[in-house]
């Protein structure tokens, strides 16, 4: 094998899809359910990589259009007897609607102005879902929301979810990869460059923020409604501050700005804690270490690893 071969987008994808195939076969029921909501969390990390990574913009908010997911599945399924694929799509389109309304005066704003008008969007979805006990339930939450089903299939084992969750991950990162390689993701490129730049081109920075904005909002809505059926539960907790700092740090820690780094940082993250077991009293020292480490020492994150070790393969072979 070449060093072309190695470096092409179709061998790539055919290793990743191979590895994730294999996984079942090798891996312990806690080791699959630990890639299964790291998958979950892969499909908002896609998203909120293409609002961050490739338009340039800053988002502490994201929990909230995951909250819409989660528990727009939750009540539609549960109190109104909806199908899981008509929930899931309803979310979806509740998410996009709140990021038209709550982006268009927002994403006037640039800088920490942004940053902090989103944490507080963030701030305001989970405080709705504290103090509306009678759509919520409140801390106590809804419970009782059934597997995820497409018809006359059910996902009711954890590798049937696996193989559900993965096709999910798949069809988003292809889906993120066409819009990147698009005149849509040019003009995100753009964007994120120099938007006074963008201006003076033609582009409508404000209205392609907002379709940034609106795409990201419902890959995170999606990982929502999936997470919702999984777990079969969801409260405020689910839905808080720390699922804005846990989608950061895999964003980050993978590749901002690549289309598979979210997806490896969103599994190595989820892992990782699992794997530093045996530190035991020092497990979250050690955890932040090794992930300061990447941040300091791999700034393009884990995704630039991968990417020169195939290299290197490749060049050896």
């Amino acid at each position: 094998m070449n060093l072309q071969t190695s470096n092409s987008p179709i061998y790539r994808w055919t290793l990743a899809a191979v590895a994730v195939a294999v996984v079942p076969l090798v891996a312990n029921d806690y080791v699959l359910s630990l890639l299964i909501v790291g998958a979950i969390y892969a499909i908002m990390c896609i998203g909120l990589n293409l609002f961050m990574g490739q338009t340039g913009q800053i988002s502490f908010g994201h929990n909230a259009f995951a909250a819409i997911g989660c528990y727009g599945t939750a009540i539609l399924t549960t109190t109104y007897n909806w199908a899981p694929v008509p929930a899931l799509i309803a979310s979806a389109v509740l998410a996009v609607l709140l990021a038209l309304v709550v982006g268009t005066p927002t994403l006037r704003l640039k800088g920490h102005y942004l940053a902090m008008a989103t944490l507080a969007l963030g701030l305001i979805v989970f405080e709705l879902a504290v103090q509306m006990e009678w759509l919520t339930a409140g801390f106590l939450g809804i419970s009782g929301i059934p597997p995820f089903s497409l018809g006359f299939w059910t996902a009711q084992t954890d590798i049937q979810y696996y193989a559900l969750v993965w096709v999910f991950v798949g069809v988003g990162m292809w889906l993120s990869h066409r819009i990147v390689k698009s005149r849509l993701g040019r003009a995100f490129g753009a964007i994120a460059g120099d938007e006074n730049a963008a201006s003076a081109l033609g582009i409508s920075v404000s209205r392609y923020k907002l379709k940034a904005l609106a795409i990201s909002a419902v890959y995170a809505s999606v990982g929502g409604s999936l997470l919702a059926h999984y777990v079969s539960f969801v409260s405020p907790e689910v839905i808080g501050i720390g699922l804005v700092t846990i989608l950061f740090t895999m964003v980050f820690v993978g590749g901002i700005g690549t289309t598979a780094g979210p997806v490896l940082g969103a599994i190595v993250i989820n892992v990782l804690p699992a794997a530093l077991t045996q530190f035991q009293d020092y497990r979250q020292l050690a955890y932040g270490a090794m992930l300061l480490v990447v941040i300091m020492f791999v700034p393009r994150g884990l995704q630039s690893l991968v990417s020169l070790g195939l290299s290197w393969k490749g060049a050896a072979r």
